[in-house]
């Protein structure tokens, strides 16, 4: 683990050299496994996240199942090589936790009353970590669940805020998160509604509203990200689409006797 730094923000910038109210980088692709229903590969800062979905399917033990809607199944994974000190393969207490808060983040914008007895299950694998995998995941899940066509009330957009040097700052650095005195992930729709929060630390009241503001200013912005990966893929499907229509189209008639 790298050292606690003696300062964080130096003449108005970040370790990183960003500023206090900006994202790292994000790079999405979306349709990246054939064999996923959706998937979705999403790298933000240092972090590397593979997420896919699966169904509906019908859900199994049937004693499972709900007669009046699907049940989302959720799981969050670090692979054993993401970090830099190798952990146990497996679900451990952590990630049994964020997969809980992950499908809970999803359910308020989810149809699921449209596939009763069935199952949508979300799997999201951390291949590379580097602060900030929670809400990383859940930002490259929306994105698989919209892709695999899941009915949706909208997407969903996730961003951390942390204090630092007494100041908040946006999308924590890894040290900002070793090191800092809060971190605030936040869920919310393109809306404003919020599907998930959670606090580490201590803020003031007046500090408490301020890390909102600030959070929806980052899940703006990575909505819009989301939202021109997805317009992104499929312009490009309709094109490939309208392209091989035309092709077929084009082609002259095979010989009546053959």
């Amino acid at each position: 683990m790298n050292e606690k730094p003696e300062h964080f923000i130096v003449d108005g910038k970040r370790l990183d050299g960003r500023r206090v109210d900006e994202l790292r980088s994000i790079k999405i692709e979306i349709g990246t496994l054939d064999r996923a229903d959706g998937s979705c590969y999403l790298e933000w800062g240092n972090n590397k996240i593979l997420a896919a979905v699966y169904g509906p399917r019908e859900l199994h033990p049937r004693h499972r199942q709900k007669m009046t809607r699907s049940v989302v199944q959720f799981r969050y994974n670090m692979a054993s090589f993401s970090v830099d000190e190798r952990i146990r393969p497996g679900p451990s207490r952590r990630s049994i936790e964020i997969s809980k808060v992950s499908r809970e983040a999803f359910e308020p914008v989810v149809f699921t009353k449209f596939f009763p007895k069935t199952s949508i299950d979300v799997f999201v694998e951390v291949l590379q970590a580097g602060a900030g995998t929670r809400t990383a995941g859940i930002n490259a899940a929306s994105l698989a669940l919209a892709d695999a066509g899941i009915p949706m009330r909208g997407l969903v957009s996730a961003c951390a805020v942390g204090k630092v040097d007494g100041e908040l700052v946006l999308d924590l650095m890894k040290e900002e998160d070793n090191y800092g005195e809060a971190d605030m992930p936040v869920v919310m729709t393109a809306g404003g509604q919020i599907t998930l929060l959670q606090m580490d630390g201590h803020l003031t009241t007046e500090e408490f509203y301020r890390a909102l503001e600030l959070a929806k200013t980052g899940c703006d912005k990575v909505y819009e990200l989301q939202r021109q990966a997805l317009i992104k893929k499929y312009s490009e499907e309709y094109t490939a689409e309208i392209e091989d229509e035309y092709i077929e189209d084009a082609a002259p008639e095979g010989d009546a006797d053959e």
